[in-house]
């Protein structure tokens, strides 16, 4: 993969990305889908790992299938911060640290790439 293809990849998922309204959550494999990146649920992951997290792109309401935080030990400020922001925006939490998905999954209606 060229770094012209990875940095293509990135913003395709970045622009999905941004289109998560507040109050909602989408998982890596539904971005990865919709970024025509179907089965690549991890590289989602790791571009949002490179994200910073003053960058605009709202990528903390993107989690995991199981409706929970990725763990990421090496983000700034660790998980605490993705699971304070997602509580600003009004998204639970169960006891056991999940989202409802009935409740938060982004149902998007279109999707502009």
């Amino acid at each position: 993969m060229t770094i012209a293809k990875s940095a293509s990849t990135y913003e395709r998922i970045y622009a999905i990305v941004r289109q998560i309204p507040a109050g909602t959550v989408a998982t890596y494999g539904q971005v990865a889908t919709l970024a025509n990146l179907a089965g690549q649920a991890r590289l989602v992951g790791y571009a949002l790992y490179r994200v910073d997290i003053a960058s605009g792109i709202p990528w903390h309401r993107v989690i995991n299938a199981k409706g929970e935080i990725s763990e990421s030990p090496l983000r700034l400020g660790g998980d605490d911060v993705q699971r304070s922001l997602l509580e600003q925006e009004g998204v639970m939490f169960s006891p056991k640290g999940r989202v409802d998905f009935q409740r938060y999954q982004w149902q998007f209606k279109e999707v502009k790439c």
